[in-house]
């Protein structure tokens, strides 16, 4: 029989978590047969830690795992899945905004051959000015990055163990695992739902968080920053030469006196501005490369609790035990 752990990055949730393990074993988990809910507690600072716990005592199949601090949501889903046993495995978020049963038909669907499924938004409950910045953010990266991205974008999906094996291979960091997961390819297919508003508790997803995704997303997938400074650098070349014939032929040519101190100083402070943006784009990459170029790991666990794990180290060390003479 299959196995499907359930991976729920976890950072400030504690007005939801307990909530959240209600709902999903009220609709799905007695259908589900073998599974393992993994918490990943991503250096949250209130009392989340403590309710994780209290299900873990309700349920013998709930596995937590703490981080040393915050390290985002992305890092967090990449050591919940390293600490998961599952033939495949699913992430859910904590924040009650998608339906537990969506899990049943991403895994069906796994059961049909698919390795990888993703839980695209057919809609979302709201504000026009965020659905306007997230539908502009997936639009970009359809155009630039990745065009099989879906065009409502996503942030569930259940991955085949094999799949989860490379992503760990993988190892990437400053990257979007979003991304990763539609880089690695293999049989998927998409699975619609209407993602409600947030009832309960503050998104800790603030503007720099989002702004970091971009840079990330162009960055790491996608070679239009270069693209970018090459033809920024050609263009203003050529206008600048054409600009040069058009001062030598009006002072040779018509004898007209070449005047505008203004004007100069204003392409100049234009060129340095550029140049300036120009070295930002390539700082990012450097960084990068710094930044892969140490080695260090994308998260650090600090504890992790497993009372299934517990159970058969007891019965291991009592097997030896009466195997001794």
């Amino acid at each position: 029989m299959s196995k499907l752990s359930i991976v729920v990055p976890v950072y400030y949730n504690s007005d939801t978590l307990m909530l959240l393990y209600e709902d999903m074993k009220a609709k799905i988990l007695h259908k589900i047969g073998d599974y393992e809910i993994v918490f990943v507690d991503d250096g949250s600072g209130d009392n989340s830690w403590e309710i994780m716990n209290q299900i873990r005592q309700m349920d013998e199949r709930v596995k937590l795992v703490k981080l040393s601090r915050n390290f985002g949501e992305h890092a967090a889903i990449l050591a919940g899945l390293a600490q998961c046993t599952g033939d495949c495995a699913v992430t859910k978020q904590a924040d009650l905004q998608e339906d537990s049963e969506l899990i049943l038909e991403m895994y069906d669907s796994w059961k049909r051959g698919n390795k990888v499924v993703l839980a695209v938004r057919a809609e979302r409950d709201e504000g026009a000015v965020q659905k306007f910045f997230a539908n502009a953010y997936y639009a970009l990266v359809r155009k630039f990055v990745m065009k099989n991205m879906p065009v409502g974008g996503f942030d569930c999906y259940l991955l085949d163990r094999q799949v989860i094996q490379v992503l760990l291979m993988l190892d990437e960091k400053n990257s979007a695992l979003t991304l990763q997961v539609l880089w690695v390819g293999f049989q998927s297919e998409k699975i619609y739902f209407h993602r409600r508003a947030r009832e309960i508790g503050e998104s800790r997803w603030t503007l720099s968080k989002k702004i970091k995704l971009v840079l990330d997303s162009m960055m790491s997938f996608s070679y239009t920053p270069v693209h970018f400074m090459s033809i920024t650098g050609f263009a203003f070349f050529i206008l600048a030469f054409v600009w040069a014939v058009v001062l030598v032929a009006q002072t040779c040519i018509y004898g007209v006196d070449v005047e505008g101190w203004a004007t100069i100083m204003v392409v100049m402070l234009l060129s340095f501005g550029l140049v300036m943006l120009m070295l930002g784009i390539l700082g990012e990459y450097v960084y990068r490369a710094l930044d892969a170029s140490r080695n260090r790991p994308p998260f650090l666990i600090d504890e992790v609790r497993d009372s299934r794990r517990n159970m058969r180290e007891e019965e291991t060390e009592e097997v030896r035990t009466e195997e001794e003479p």
